[in-house]
């Protein structure tokens, strides 16, 4: 593809924009993983998680022809996901460190690595073809989506402050991402009906979709709420704790 060539700029737009559309779920995971850090923490986390998710990427890119070859890829990358939005939506920072997203900087950036290790599928695969072979725009692409996802990510996590709800939210989100991947995959063509299942209009293959999105997003709503409520239930109470003394 020839520089700054009509072609070249109009693979450019489509490559900014599948960056804000993907980018979006990284700077959600980034912004609910910080959340439980001491303020001091926040930032670094934001800009060494976002450093890690366009490492990530960046590896990927480079292998993509050999990951479209991995069988299982997007089945197992979905239910990975699937785990991770059960587990950011669990950890509402209480007294217990033993989740992904402990109170602590390391804890934070694993659970960050590890869920834009199973995301970067959609967002490699998606500039990859946007960008035909071109090396530069590959390049431009994960430029482009720095600053994205580190506007992304500070901007969710002041709303998760003030709007806690946005937590349920953005786990909902991820779930529907991981739920997207798991339809996606070639292994699963004959049940799903592939890529063009909503244009052939094929009932059994679109009722198969929807029930894996609302299953992926309803069931780790569900899940997540029975235990945060069970933990709250076992959690002895303060008149408990007076009584004891």
């Amino acid at each position: 593809m020839e520089l700054f060539s009509p072609a070249w700029f109009s693979a450019l737009l489509a490559i900014i924009l599948i960056d804000l559309v993907l980018a979006g779920d990284n700077a959600i995971v980034i912004a609910l993983a910080a959340r439980n850090l001491p303020p001091h923490l926040q930032k670094k986390a934001i800009l060494w998680g976002t450093f890690g998710a366009i490492a990530v990427r960046s590896i990927m890119t480079v292998f993509v022809v050999w990951l479209l070859q991995i069988p299982g890829l997007m089945l197992v990358g979905g239910l990975g996901l699937v785990w991770i939005a059960y587990k950011l939506l669990v950890d509402q920072g209480g007294d217990d460190d033993h989740g992904p997203m402990a109170t602590t900087f390391w804890g934070a950036m694993k659970t960050i690595i590890v869920a834009d290790a199973l995301m970067g599928v959609d967002n490699v695969l998606g500039v990859a073809g946007a960008a035909h072979g071109s090396f530069d725009l590959v390049v431009i692409g994960l430029l482009v989506s720095v600053p994205i996802v580190v506007f992304g990510s500070s901007l969710v996590l002041k709303l998760v402050e003030r709007f806690p709800i946005i937590i349920q939210l953005g786990s909902a989100v991820l779930a529907f991402t991981a739920a997207k991947m798991i339809v996606s995959e070639p292994w699963l063509k004959e049940f799903y009906g592939g890529k063009d299942v909503w244009s052939s209009g094929h009932t059994p293959h679109i009722a198969a979709h929807l029930a894996t999105y609302a299953v992926a997003v309803v069931g780790v709503l569900a899940a997540g709420w029975w235990a945060s409520r069970r933990a709250r239930d076992e959690k002895p109470s303060d008149d408990d704790g007076q009584a004891a003394a």
